[in-house]
């Protein structure tokens, strides 16, 4: 079955022919690899572009072992390049298994240390020739153990474009269910097993289970690992867990450190778990939200918030044992905004009720501050709403916020309509958001 990636696949045609080197990121599994090599190719023929002007390289294949040689991926790919009129497109698969070589002749010996580095021949060196090209247009997915966003920027500066893949949204997963899904069976599935591809596509929970679980130990522990040079995998494991155990909290190195010896007794300490954090999130296994203080206008480094990348693999990993819906459903909130194109943050509103002069105003929060370009939305996700108390509680740091910016709440409720209150705020239901790409745009 073929899962559509419409959102990707237009940020791929919107990259067509824009003279950088296309470099797909992300998790391991999330589907780069079917994004470039089956829809994207399909675009390419679908508009008339010929078979063989598409150069196909998998480096994780056998029969293109040999290309994994710089100097041999180069010399092959412009073997292929078709002469005459019309873009030749060059898809690599893997690029990072493009091992560094010295070219023929080199001898390191008479060169100066502090030159020899750069004596030898590497991918990024290809790829930035082959870019040069005329009518050539390339295209590359990256592990995210060997290739980082960081990378790229640093040996691709003015060259290369990211674009970063993410698992499946909720409306991919939904257009994969067959027909007349139940969009709350398939809700809750989504917020259980995540978007991963081939986990959508596993016919039932045990499969699924097994699968996820197989990932961390088999995959991103080890990547994580090798790439990093950690000895201590223990400690490494301890950081996951913490992390996946405290998603949509606010927290600190030095809170998940404390935790760590008292709870887990895994010794550590604040810098360990701050290196620890910065490495899953390179990995792409989940990201860092900073808080941004709405009316300082300005970013505190703690606490921040940590979010996962995919449910699935954050369930599987603390064996599906914390389901509570507010914190899976807010994480889901996040991760679509994120794939929609928008800059989120964690608000923190200060709130001085003149309740006692010799204290600070107190902090509340703005789940997310969410920016596209000049427009900003404050956007709160909630479980429920139908306690009055529960209802003031969400919309107390909106109403507080001293701005005009929107201000929508998001709801767990298939029945909640779209609304506004006699405040300005606006009301929409889970599923309604997840399915709109312009959901927040309603005024």
């Amino acid at each position: 079955m073929t899962i559509e990636r419409t959102t990707h696949l237009e940020r791929l045609v919107a990259a067509k022919h824009d003279g950088f080197v296309k470099i797909l990121t992300g998790i391991r599994r999330c589907g780069k690899s079917f994004l470039l090599f089956k829809l994207f190719k399909r675009h390419l023929v679908s508009t008339g572009v010929p078979k063989e002007r598409i150069v196909e390289i998998d480096l994780e294949r056998k029969s293109f072992a040999r290309l994994r040689d710089p100097i041999a991926l180069g010399d092959y790919v412009r073997g292929k390049i078709g002469h005459g009129t019309g873009w030749t497109y060059v898809f690599i698969d893997e690029i990072q298994l493009c091992r560094k070589v010295l070219p023929p002749g080199v001898d390191l010996s008479r060169v100066h240390p502090d030159d020899r580095e750069d004596a030898y021949v590497t991918f990024y060196d290809v790829l930035s020739e082959l870019k040069n090209l005329p009518f050539v247009d390339v295209y590359v997915t990256g592990s995210n153990s060997r290739m980082l966003s960081s990378d790229v920027a640093t040996q691709f500066r003015g060259r290369g474009e990211v674009i970063h893949v993410q698992p499946l949204s909720f409306a991919e997963v939904l257009s994969s269910s067959g027909r007349n899904p139940d969009r709350a069976r398939v809700l809750r599935d989504y917020l259980a097993y995540g978007g991963l591809p081939e986990c959508v596509l596993m016919p039932d929970e045990e499969s699924r289970r097994n699968y996820l679980a197989g990932l961390y130990g088999t995959i991103y522990v080890r990547d994580i690992q090798e790439r990093n040079k950690i000895r201590n995998v223990a400690v490494l494991e301890a950081v996951i867990d913490m992390a996946m155990s405290n998603i949509g909290g606010l927290t600190n190195p030095t809170k998940l450190a404390n935790s760590m010896n008292s709870v887990m007794q895994v010794k550590t300490n604040h810098a360990t778990v701050r290196s620890y954090l910065k490495h899953l999130e390179n990995a792409f296994l989940l990201r860092q939200a900073l808080q941004w203080d709405v009316k300082g206008r300005r970013y505190m480094e703690y606490p921040f918030k940590l979010y996962a990348t995919d449910l699935g693999l954050r369930n599987a990993r603390i064996g599906f044992r914390q389901t509570d819906v507010s914190h899976l459903m807010e994480n889901a909130v996040h991760n679509e905004l994120l794939l929609r194109g928008y800059d989120v943050d964690v608000g923190s509103v200060p709130i001085d009720t003149g309740k006692d002069e010799n204290r600070d105003a107190s902090r509340h929060e703005i789940d997310f501050v969410v920016r596209r370009g000049p427009e900003t939305v404050y956007v709160q996700s909630a479980a429920s709403i139908y306690d009055e108390g529960k209802r003031k509680q969400e919309t107390y740091p909106l109403l507080h916020s001293g701005d005009s910016f929107r201000k929508i709440v998001i709801v767990n409720d298939p029945l909640q309509p779209r609304t506004f209150d006699n405040d300005g705020i606006g009301y929409m239901g889970l599923v309604d958001f997840l399915l709109d790409p312009h959901a927040l745009d309603f005024r």
